[in-house]
């Protein structure tokens, strides 16, 4: 796909990963640029990762000697991200921004971008595999560290998207990668990587929503399986499946089990309670069609496990996971990724369990 002749337009996050696809695209002789978005707004411009972040890569950016553009997209970030990440925990469901994110907003935006500048494609330093086949459609896979993986994050984009997209970095290991930059003089090389939600300092999600979000936390109450109060809470959307902090001390060792919307109750139990047989996923994103309604597959529910064998059974506007052995805290409201093998099919969105 590279060539010489290529323009393409690479995000760079400030990190050491996106510095170094930028790196090896420029030394592989593609005409190059960097675009860093900045989500910044009133409500947490004070959150100095934000800032740091656009510095390092506009310093790597001249480092390599290439133009770098930064875009305001805070705005329709908080339309698209910040407003669904709200509104999802309201509803006592457990949202997943980075996945709603890279297709809504960061990969939509990018592609424009590009498309404004006059670049062909765009280029992150996602660790996934893109392939085509003889029919041009483009097939997402897990790349080769699977340690650092990303494709979860990344099975909402739709096929369109991936035809415009690139991932430098898919055949290297992160160790490699760290080492490759250190080789380059990238000035990000040590950094170290980001574990936060990229709009949450420290990664307090509860602080959030309670400095900025005060209004959406309606004070309820936390019940047991046998329906018998046995404490308070603030709100909601403070709570998730699996939960042990925040519910009240107990004889025994409890975990939120259930967040009842329509009644505003947490309902905790014990760690037996938390195993499913199956879920449903709506929202459902095909990246490739699937010629049968039932077939076997492997699912991830959450991005640090591993896929998990199960059954899908495709229904109109839904799709019904049957795992093969019961799985724990599956969350309502994250994504759901279907793999065959090392391919990602698609994903949806957890709708209920059972």
């Amino acid at each position: 796909m590279n060539s010489n002749n290529s323009k393409i337009l690479v995000a760079m996050s400030g990190g050491v990963d996106s510095s170094a696809a930028a790196a090896m695209l420029k030394e592989q002789g593609v005409q190059i640029a960097g675009v860093t978005f900045s989500i910044a707004n009133k409500k947490f411009s004070e959150h100095n990762v934000i800032k740091k972040n656009i510095d390092d890569a506009k310093h790597v950016a001249d480092f390599l000697k290439i133009p770098h553009h930064v875009i305001d997209v805070s705005e329709y970030f908080n339309k698209t991200v910040i407003d669904y990440f709200i509104n999802e925990y309201s509803k006592g469901r457990t949202p997943n921004p980075c996945v709603v994110c890279n297709r809504l907003m960061k990969f939509k935006t990018l592609i424009q971008a590009a498309d404004d500048f006059g670049f062909d494609s765009v280029a992150t330093g996602h660790y996934a595999k893109i392939s085509r086949d003889e029919n041009n459609l483009c097939h997402l896979h897990i790349g080769n560290d699977k340690s650092k993986d990303q494709s979860y994050f990344l099975s909402n984009l739709k096929q369109e998207q991936l035809k415009r997209i690139t991932f430098p970095l898919f055949k290297l290991t992160k160790p490699e990668v760290r080492e490759y930059a250190r080789k380059a003089a990238i000035p990000v090389a040590e950094k170290s990587d980001s574990q936060e939600i990229c709009f949450i300092p420290n990664n307090d999600y509860a602080k959030f929503i309670r400095d900025y979000y005060p209004e959406t936390l309606k004070p309820g109450k936390i019940l047991n399986n046998e329906g018998d109060i046995v404490g308070e809470h603030e709100g909601v959307q403070l709570y998730t499946i699996g939960q042990r902090k925040g519910i009240g001390a107990h004889t025994k060792r409890k975990y939120v089990i259930k967040i009842e919307e329509n009644n505003n109750n947490v309902i905790i139990g014990d760690d037996t309670d938390l195993f499913s047989s199956k879920l449903e996923l709506t929202d459902i994103n095909w990246i490739t069609s699937v010629s049968n309604s039932e077939f076997k597959a492997s699912i991830k529910i959450r991005s640090t496990m591993s896929p998990v064998p199960c059954k899908i059974i495709c229904e109109e506007k839904k799709v019904l996971v049957v795992f093969d052995e019961p799985v724990r805290a599956v969350t309502p409201g994250q994504a759901g990724a279907i793999y065959s093998g090392n391919e990602v099919l698609g994903c949806g969105f957890i709708n209920r369990t059972t």
